[in-house]
């Protein structure tokens, strides 16, 4: 694996801390639905990632980083929700 991939490397941190925020909202927030969201789609950037590092063709890796993207957009939209729902109290 290319360990000197920014992409990479900051998508590891990136899930690292998504992965501390699920356990805080399940636990501490008891918050289960909005929790498994950012949890799948959190980690799946880097996932997606590091699986177009593979691709068995230009249009493989392609497909792979948009899919990043998206997931990219989901985890937005799922933590704005929390973000929301701890301003309404």
């Amino acid at each position: 694996m290319p360990y000197d991939n920014p992409l990479l490397e900051k998508s590891l941190k990136f899930a690292s801390r998504i992965v501390k925020l699920y356990q805080y909202l399940l636990k501490e927030k008891h918050e289960s639905i909005i929790s498994k969201q950012i949890i799948r789609s959190g980690t799946s950037i880097g996932a997606n990632a590091n699986e177009a590092i593979y691709g068995i063709s230009k249009a493989d890796f392609i497909a792979k980083l948009q899919i990043s993207l998206k997931e990219t957009a989901e985890t937005e939209y799922w933590l704005r929700i929390a973000e929301y729902r701890k301003a309404e109290g």
